[in-house]
């Protein structure tokens, strides 16, 4: 017999100026990292680790790869999440970037356990989304688990 589970991220972003208006949208895929499955491993067998509760932005441009822990350049601080959802298979994890938070060239994004250090469970790289000072910004993360 063989399972195969796999998980997979899809990330929504949407980005909106001072009168609400859309400036930018995206879809992207990321990558969970080892101390994410390790986090999933450790919540299976129980609650030694707090649940996954802030969302980081920052300008890194340095590709998702496994082993890493941390944004590479977080811009302002971790923000903590406003909403967590579990549904058939999925967990979605939705966090607001309000004006003045998180501005510049967003490039990279991340869910953690806790506002500073924690357990990073996945990252996401993409091209620059440019955040003014007046801006919005709301990252949705939909986390799917599927067994083939």
């Amino acid at each position: 017999m063989k399972d195969n589970l796999k998980l997979q991220g899809d990330v929504f972003i949407t980005v909106k100026d001072k009168d609400g208006n859309v400036k930018d949208e995206r879809h992207e895929k990321n990558l969970v990292v080892a101390t994410g499955l390790n986090f999933i491993c450790d919540r299976m067998e129980g609650t030694s680790e707090s649940v996954m509760s802030h969302m980081g932005l920052g300008s890194g441009t340095t590709a998702a790869a496994a082993n890493q822990t941390d944004l590479v350049s977080i811009l302002g601080s971790r923000e903590a999440l406003d909403s967590t959802t579990v549904s058939t298979n999925t967990i979605t994890y939705v966090a607001s970037f309000e004006a003045g938070d998180a501005t510049g060239a967003v490039t990279e994004a991340a869910i953690f356990n806790a506002s500073t250090s924690g357990t990073m469970l996945c990252r996401v790289v993409f091209a620059a989304i440019n955040k003014a000072a007046a801006d919005t910004m709301s990252v949705t993360w939909v986390i799917t688990l599927t067994a083939s």
